[in-house]
């Protein structure tokens, strides 16, 4: 490997790349098998991960508030107000400091961390294991300390790192590089709750983007594995228990419509309601690594005011609350506790605990399932038990935040083992999903990206765009010339025949439009052609191309200004002219590579 290559490595790993051997490189390359085997060993190494992880928060719970033995804290009836205020506030003071010891180890530092997502939409599954390792503490930092944060983030991030890592490692293509990254988060979300199905699922709509035969075998072998070592080494996940669903009739799925669509909109609100916190926050003018410390003590005050069940990711909560004992709560009681749990999820991610809102959205769904039973029956006639609509608007809303309609499908049936429950869910899911795409147009983790002026929309793969720049498509052979040419030389330089467009520049070697040399030898100017001046008939003086643009953005300006063909300069503020770009060959080349990336997404390509 030659030195540039191993510094272009050392970038996109953040350290050293130990490469796998030659041999077995070939043999992971070469065939479908290699890349099967590989990810059953991604998903038994996420899930050791997953299962660490889980027992450090869980024993950083039971040290922490002084819970009982795998007693869970959101569920525990009382919390010591000296340690429902000092933990999070201190766990805010920790991660504080984690943060500003890992911009040292950064090599980018105060640059964001490429998630799974952004990693396989734009960079070709590759992300730094470092970073990835750093957010993984952080994240169990936040959640240990008892912010209303899940683990979720952490258990894909890692697990994506490394998965990327071992890609590197063995040279494989951009395609099975997104796939491998897309097996690690399968592997993850399958280990946390125990559900195959699920994290395969999540891995296809929400890591990898799209379906494809090619990809389903590894990423459910890695789906299978991270359950199966999650499983061995923490035993059986514990499944939530609803009681036997009655039969399931046409009258049953209009109000179950109605909750997906009231679930769409309070995704929307909880996610804008996280940004509002974040914006509250950021004028304070408080240090950034501040704001966890504030956000901890405002965590500990609702936990007091309010109940202990807003604290950490809400695991113990959801099972308390889909028991028929939590129905005797009333209608104000988790309307309340919606409250309260949404407003504590947006403050610990508003001030900068690290997490996201996954299973915080399964809790609060649940809740707004089994309110919904009690304020609706005015409405709507309802025969079905509170905790099947509770398990429905657990996925409803839980696809509005997070998305993927057949991921939040699947975790309703394998984590009830309900299967009459599954239409009904499906139908809000997708009520619910389709609202949120229609009207607001982002997942959480699509809007963060939207925040930072990011402009992708899913993890499917569109790096490739941005590769395919105006630079690498332009012809660098410009015919030129002088605006204060006569139309009479130009026509001599420049006969019928000889080309379709010429680039004019000024006395500066400037850009200064573009002439089209049929219009230049029409025959209404015949008589004028010695007084004519180029710059009399030049085109597109504003419409240019720049090099960095990418052949989407060139043919969406192609189309803006009616035109085959266009000049590439510098930069607008330097207007030297570098190449020109024809409309024609961009498409081609565009449709070429769009056709190249399907098929190799499908299989039907190395």
């Amino acid at each position: 490997m030659t030195p540039r290559s191993e510094t272009v490595r050392r970038s996109l790993t953040g350290s050293a790349l130990v490469q796998a051997p030659g041999r077995l490189r070939a043999w992971v390359r070469g065939g479908e098998i290699g890349l099967i085997l590989l990810a059953a060993l991604v998903g038994c190494l996420s899930g050791a991960l997953v299962s660490f992880m889980g027992w450090a928060a869980q024993g950083a719970h039971e040290l922490l508030f002084g819970l009982d033995l795998d007693e869970r804290l959101s569920a525990t009836p009382h919390v010591p107000p000296l340690v429902a205020l000092g933990v999070p506030a201190l766990g805010g003071a920790v991660l504080g400091l984690a943060v500003w010891l890992g911009g040292f180890l950064r090599r980018v530092p105060g640059s964001p961390v490429i998630d799974p997502i952004e990693a396989n939409a734009l960079h070709g599954g590759r992300l730094s294991l470092r970073d990835s390792v750093l957010v993984a503490v952080q994240n169990l930092i936040s959640n240990g300390s008892g912010a209303s944060v899940g683990l979720e983030a952490g258990y894909t991030q890692i697990s994506a790192g490394l998965a990327s890592r071992l890609g590197l490692s063995f040279e494989l293509r951009r395609n099975d590089m997104r796939v491998l990254v897309g097996c690690a988060a399968a592997a993850a979300i399958a280990a946390a709750f125990g559900a195959p199905l699920t994290g395969a699922f999540y891995a296809f709509e929400l890591i990898i983007g799209t379906y494809a035969i090619a990809s389903l075998t590894p990423v459910v072998t890695a789906a299978l594995a991270g359950a199966f070592v999650s499983r061995a080494l923490l035993g059986h996940q514990t499944v939530i228990t609803i009681g036997q669903t009655p039969a399931v009739g046409p009258a049953d799925y209009l109000p179950t419509l109605g909750l997906g669509l009231i679930c769409a909109g309070l995704g929307i609100l909880i996610m804008q309601g996280v940004t509002l916190v974040e914006e509250g926050v950021r004028r304070t003018k408080l240090p950034p690594l501040a704001r966890p410390v504030l956000g901890g003590l405002a965590v500990g005050v609702l936990a007091l005011v309010a109940t202990p069940q807003v604290l950490s990711a809400g695991h113990g909560a959801l099972h308390l609350n889909l028991t028929d004992d939590g129905a005797t709560v009333g209608a104000a009681g988790l309307v309340g506790l919606f409250l309260a749990k949404a407003l504590a999820s947006a403050i610990s991610i508003g001030t900068g605990f690290r997490g996201g809102l996954f299973f915080a959205s399964l809790f609060l769904g649940a809740l707004a399932g089994k309110a919904f039973v009690m304020l609706a029956p005015p409405l709507v006639a309802m025969v079905l038990p509170p905790a099947t609509y509770a398990v429905v608007g657990m996925s409803a809303l839980a696809v509005a935040i997070i998305g993927g309609p057949m991921t939040m499908t699947f975790l309703a049936l394998e984590v009830t083992g309900d299967f009459p429950i599954a239409s009904l869910v499906l139908v809000a899911v997708i009520a619910s999903s389709l609202t949120v795409r229609k009207t607001f147009g982002y997942s959480f983790a699509t809007w963060r990206f939207h925040l930072r002026g990011e402009s992708i929309r899913s993890a499917h793969d569109v790096g490739w765009i941005r590769t395919l720049t105006v630079g690498q498509l332009m012809r660098r052979e410009v015919r030129s010339v002088r605006t204060d040419t006569t139309l009479a030389a130009f026509r001599r330089a420049f006969p019928l025949g000889s080309g379709t467009q010429v680039v004019a520049v000024d006395e500066a070697g400037l850009y200064a439009g573009i002439v089209l040399v049929a219009e230049a030898h029409a025959a209404p100017i015949d008589d004028k052609a010695a007084e004519t001046r180029v710059a009399d008939l030049v085109r597109y003086r504003d419409q240019v191309l720049l090099p960095q643009m990418n052949a989407k953005e060139a043919v969406a300006l192609f189309d803006k200004a009616e035109s085959e063909a266009l000049a590439v300069v510098e930069s607008r503020q330097a207007a030297r002219v570098i190449g020109i770009l024809t409309e024609k060959h961009t498409l081609k080349r565009y449709s070429d590579e769009l056709d190249r990336q399907r098929r190799a997404s499908v299989g039907e390509v190395a």
